[in-house]
This record gives C-alpha cells, sequence and structure tokens, in this order.
C-alpha cells in the first residue's frame, strides 16, 4: 500500500491527485489490473471528475454548499456536521482501471480528493492490485 500524503489549505478544496497515481501506478510495475484510492477520513472524500477546467471543482463545491448548508439544526456537536454529510455523498474511495501500466482515465478526468473540513493533514491510501 502507498500512501499519499496531503495539506488543504483551506476549509473545503478539491486536490488533484491525478499526477501522483500515475507516478505510483507506473512504479508498481502492474501492467493490468485495478487502482483503488481510499480516504481514511470522515469529513473527506475522493471522486473523478473534469481536469481541464478548474470552474467544474468550484462549481461542484458550490452545489455541495447548496446541498448541505451550514445552517441547519444538526445535533452533531462538534460543528462539522455539513462535512461529514459531503464526505457521505461523495464517498470514500474509487476503484480505477489500470492498464498499459498507466491509469485509465477519460480524456478530461483527473482524481481528486475532496475537503470538507480543513484545512488540516489529510491521507490517501493507494492499493494497486494486478498482474505484470
Amino acid at each position: 500500500m502507498h500512501i499519499i500524503e496531503i495539506r488543504t489549505r483551506a476549509k473545503e478544496e478539491f486536490v488533484d491527485l491525478t499526477t501522483e497515481l500515475d507516478r505510483i501506478v507506473s512504479a508498481s510495475g502492474v501492467a493490468t489490473g485495478v487502482c483503488v484510492v481510499a480516504v481514511p477520513h470522515t469529513t473527506a472524500g475522493v471522486t473523478v471528475n473534469e481536469n481541464a477546467d478548474t470552474d467544474v471543482r468550484a462549481d461542484l463545491l458550490m452545489t455541495l454548499r447548496r446541498i448541505v448548508p451550514d445552517a441547519l439544526p444538526y445535533a452533531h456537536a462538534e460543528g462539522n456536521s455539513p462535512a461529514h454529510v459531503k464526505a457521505a455523498l461523495v464517498g470514500s474511495s474509487v476503484s480505477l482501471i489500470v492498464e498499459g501500466g498507466r491509469l485509465r482515465l477519460g480524456t478530461w478526468q483527473g482524481v481528486f480528493f475532496c475537503e470538507f473540513d480543513g484545512p488540516r493533514a489529510r491521507k490517501a491510501w493507494i492499493q494497486i492490485v494486478g498482474s505484470v
């Protein structure tokens, strides 16, 4: 297993992991298989979406803020219930195809760590399974 250390800088942000994941997959020697990216946090997630236009990330965050507003009567005393809900909606893992020793992503796709309760020191766990 590989671990990516992530230092987020804002309360909410998307951090592009695509280049680092490509490097890890290439170095693994796995030619064909699956790369699983998992986030061990309850107020963060991981997703695959467009990485060509940063406005898409801004739109995703705007939409999540509208779907999960801060000003609801949440029972969780810590004050970060919206972050928990957003993380549950986004999900905590993605499985990616490895082919030819590289991630098999669509032309516009990237893999993003999704911070909803930052800034913090975070991690993403990477497991690559397959054949040489």
